[in-house]
């Protein structure tokens, strides 16, 4: 795979889960359903975008050489897709394990019980966290590094392929906001039930996309496991 058409198409599928992540749709609802959601809605967006721009070129910088045939990134790459696809295998297991039986009462976490009275200071915080601090976004953004790593663009390619990635990945987040901006009252209810819909289905589509990812990523890592 090479040219910046490969680099982009290699990101689509990652970015896309990390938008679809429902700590970031469901914060963001939140936050737009609070008094400050004029100026707290765009600042947690912003911290998302933030979060996810820093964690991108940090992934891209140390899979930079993963291209050049016996580097190290070239060697090891395999074996970082394989324990990334395992670890979120495990973590698809133990969130099965602990998923919310029928019947039971859903519980929210800390954070989503405060965030509606956040301040825009405390709202970039929150979506830099909500980005930075969940697992399965930090192995797809590396995921997602390790495929434009294998490619052979550079310079204003580079950089479009890691805007691909941003861009998709903060699509849920940075619409919300837009949609709340430009509609106002009117994209309310629609955003409500989106709310609704992540947090009694949070469970499912967080296993579902952990399962998804984690195998990919195992098979990608046993294909670019270092040939004997």
């Amino acid at each position: 795979m090479s040219g910046v058409a490969g680099a982009v198409g290699g990101v689509l599928a990652p970015a896309v889960a990390v938008g679809l992540s429902p700590f970031g749709v469901v914060g963001v609802v939140l936050v737009l359903g609070s008094p400050h959601a004029r100026t707290s809605g765009p600042a947690f967006a912003a911290g998302w975008v933030a979060g996810l721009v820093a964690v991108s070129a940090v992934a891209v910088a140390l899979t930079g050489d993963v291209d050049e045939p016996g580097s190290v990134a070239a060697n090891g790459v395999g074996w970082v897709e394989l324990a990334l696809g395992v670890a979120l295998l495990y973590l698809a297991a133990r969130k099965w394990r602990k998923r919310r039986r029928p019947g039971e009462e859903v519980v929210l976490p800390g954070w989503m019980a405060t965030i509606g009275d956040a301040g825009p200071g405390r709202a970039v915080g929150l979506g830099v966290t909500l980005m930075v601090a969940n697992p399965k976004n930090l192995a797809l953004t590396v995921s997602a590094a390790a495929s434009i790593g294998q490619t052979d663009v550079v310079g204003t390619g580079l950089v479009v392929a890691v805007a691909a990635f941003v861009v998709l990945g903060s699509v849920p987040v940075v619409g919300a906001v837009l949609a709340h901006l430009v509609l106002g009252e009117r994209a309310a209810a629609a955003l409500g039930s989106v709310k609704e819909f992540m947090i009694a289905n949070n469970d499912v589509v967080v296993v579902v996309l952990l399962l998804v990812f984690g195998f990919s990523l195992v098979g990608d890592g046993l294909s670019d496991l270092p040939q004997a």
